[in-house]
């Protein structure tokens, strides 16, 4: 169609090949999709190759900008007269005779090249790009195009190149890159003429590509972070409530702790649970050297079940029990004062984000997760980002509490002082302890700059009051109330029962609880269904415990437990019999507890594997407090405890007794006494008990 004339003031119209006249608003015609404006030379358009004046000078340095300002001002004045272009804006002395408007413009480009001693041809094209795209073109070609204009563009695709590959290596040097790419474009375009940069050139050129693609200046590991970015948009997940997302990580501390056992100086590890929507810690634990499943299976029960506040924290530190009315809530505080409550808010995890770690995708914590109703997210591979709020957590732990510690060693070796480890001061439990601490005073007290509410974006959140935001948004929230809720984070094992009981890696245990049980040995019942699940602790293998068919939950003792007067983790266990192996041809699990603890008593054990093994037994606190089930009766009575190598309190006048004929050192009859009344208190039983069946 073509134009035929106009209408009204606001209206055109337009004639097609069959003569046909149309009328059209003349808003739709210059807007609609339905025309299409030939030959417009009106003004700038958004598809001209030229940048707009506003983005070129503003990819300058203010030194820069000021060149090319003053260098515009001389053109002006070249082609006016004046310096500002307008006889409006004169200034004092404007113009003067050379630029006078009367003089031939030749004359006048004479003038300024040898004012500013360039050539006249420079002056030339002074005027020419500016009389075209204004200041912007007097910018440099160069710097238009980010420093790298006048650069061939196959030598900048084979910069790229070689600069994307060191992404993952180590740093390599400018020259190395240089010398790779020059080589590289001989052997690529050997037909064709590249023009190699000169040094100089070349040197500049890798600055300019070390912004888009970091090689030399930052680390390495940083260096991979900005390689690996997502190319598109940046997601995120977005928690609307407490406990949707939980996330999990595991650090190593930057200050060293003491080892109980010989007094050295050991490494330590945190674990953490954090609610993503609040940013509470909702779980943590401290380990020596290294963390294994059970640990993190800790961690994830202490969001369900927070440990107490101690009474000398303040008011505030303390939480009150969440999940419960709250007309609960306020008589509790009114009857048992103002220390009541626990370290931590309480939470019911919905996802679970963790990194690729085995202690997080071992068959130990992805069971408990299944039993719990939990859905497990591994983050992506090598992508820090995807936990962010508690990879950020762990750096605001070391600046605001570890590097105020003795001990402190720095985030990295270059950082590390001269020798640290002779300040190491705290135990692995006061660690814990002093972090533990300092999370619920300073942190969870302090406000966030990640925390914040839509409505209210003035408002500074802290991770305290963002918890009482989200109970408000969404609701108390519930947890299990079942007071044996420890026994699911343990570790599970399917068992037959066997007559004499059940047999967990060589090591038997039995209980009253079995004895309906026992029975299915030997039936002709499936496999699948003769065997029962058994919970076990790592940490702790004098006993395991089950859950009958009424839901009652007993536990099973080791049969060598009573030998022992503290908790003896699988791992020493399986090392104590490697290490009886070596002296025995057929040694016990008795005889082999009995020489790694002599080992260990006579400071033979210095081995990291054997320190670590150490260390968690000697911890003064368990990784989960695990409630008290019904035990074995027979197993407690002083007889079969005495029988059993049980120690049994004495009454404090056998106490007194046994002192006062204690003898004296060096009493060579000592050993026979001793013998002598080992054998008359077997009898003396035997005879008791034989009264008794009569």
């Amino acid at each position: 169609m073509e134009f035929a004339g106009l209408a009204t003031g606001m209206e055109v119209v337009l004639k097609d090949g069959r003569d046909r006249l149309t009328r059209i608003s003349l808003r739709e015609l210059l807007t609609s999709g339905r025309a299409e404006l030939i030959h417009d030379r009106s003004g700038p358009s958004s598809a001209d190759e030229e940048g707009a004046v506003a983005v070129v000078l503003n990819r300058l340095t203010r030194d820069e900008q000021r060149e090319v300002l003053e260098r515009a001002g001389h053109v002006r004045e070249m082609l006016t007269g004046f310096r500002s272009g307008s006889e409006d804006l004169a200034r004092p002395g404007e113009p003067r005779p050379e630029y006078a408007s009367d003089r031939p413009l030749m004359a006048r480009y004479e003038a300024k090249a040898a004012e500013l001693r360039v050539t006249e041809r420079t002056v030339r094209r002074w005027a020419r790009a500016f009389r075209q795209f204004g200041e912007a073109g007097l910018v440099a070609t160069s710097r238009a195009d980010g420093g790298l204009g006048n650069a061939d563009p196959r030598w900048l695709e084979v910069a790229v190149e070689v600069l994307k590959e060191y992404a993952q290596e180590s740093r390599p040097s400018v020259k190395v890159v240089l010398e790779e790419i020059e080589a590289r474009v001989k052997a690529r375009f050997e037909q064709a003429e590249v023009v190699v940069p000169a040094r100089t050139t070349a040197y500049r050129w890798m600055q300019e590509l070390e912004r888009r693609h970091p090689t030399f200046r930052l680390s390495t590991q940083r260096n991979r972070d900005i390689a690996d970015r997502p190319r598109g948009v940046f997601g995120k997940l977005r928690p609307t409530r407490p406990g949707e997302y939980v996330l999990m990580d595991t650090t190593r501390l930057d200050v060293f702790a003491l080892d109980p056992v010989t007094l050295r100086w050991m490494q330590a590890e945190l674990t953490v649970a954090m609610d993503w929507y609040t940013r509470c810690i909702i779980g943590l634990r401290v380990t020596p050297v290294s963390t294994k499943a059970i640990d993190a299976a800790a961690v994830l029960y202490q969001t369900y079940r927070p440990q107490p506040a101690p009474e000398s924290w303040p008011r505030e530190a303390a939480w009150p029990e969440h999940g419960i009315p709250c007309g609960v809530l306020v008589e509790a505080q009114a009857v048992h004062g103002p220390t009541t409550g626990v370290w931590g808010p309480k939470v019911a995890p919905e996802t679970l984000i963790v990194d690729h770690g085995k202690i997080y995708l071992s068959a130990h914590l992805t069971s408990v997760c299944s039993r719990m109703g939990i859905s497990v997210q591994p983050a992506r591979l090598r992508t820090g980002r995807d936990k962010g709020p508690v990879e950020r957590f762990f750096r605001t732990l070391r600046e605001g509490l570890l590097q105020r510690l003795p001990g402190y060693k720095g985030p990295s070796i270059h950082s590390r002082g001269l020798n640290p480890e002779k300040d190491a001061f705290f135990f692995h439990h006061e660690l814990e302890a002093i972090i533990r601490e300092w999370i619920a005073v300073d942190y969870h007290r302090a406000p966030h700059e990640g925390l914040l509410d839509p409505y209210l974006p003035k408002v500074e959140l802290s991770p305290a009051a963002m918890f009482e935001h989200g109970l408000a948004r969404a609701g108390y929230i519930e947890v299990p109330r079942d007071p044996h809720l420890a026994f699911e984070f343990l570790d599970v094992t399917m068992r037959t029962v066997q007559p004499y009981g059940v047999e967990i890696n060589g090591r038997r245990y039995n209980g009253g609880c079995l004895d309906n049980l026992r029975d299915m040995a030997g039936s002709g019942i499936d496999l699948d269904k003769r065997r029962l699940p058994f919970f076990a602790d790592p940490d702790d293998v004098t006993r395991i415990h089950f859950r009958d068919h009424e839901r009652e939950w007993h536990t099973l003792q080791w049969e060598h437990a009573p030998s022992l007067s503290m908790p003896l983790s699988e791992e020493a266990l399986q090392f104590a019999r490697r290490l009886a192996a070596r002296e025995y041809t057929y040694p016990d699990d008795r005889l082999a507890v009995a020489l790694l603890l002599k080992r260990w008593n006579l400071g033979l054990g210095t081995s990291l594997v054997e320190r670590r093994m150490a260390l968690r037994l000697s911890r003064e606190q368990a990784a989960l407090e695990l409630p008290e089930p019904q035990a074995d009766v027979v197993g407690s009575l002083p007889s079969v405890a005495r029988l059993l190598s049980l120690p049994e309190q004495p009454a404090p006048a056998a106490i007194e007794v046994a002192q006062a004929q204690e003898p004296e050192p060096g009493d060579d009859d000592a050993d026979g006494l001793e013998e002598l009344e080992e054998e008359l208190d077997f009898y003396a039983t035997a005879l008791k008990d034989v009264d008794d069946d009569e």
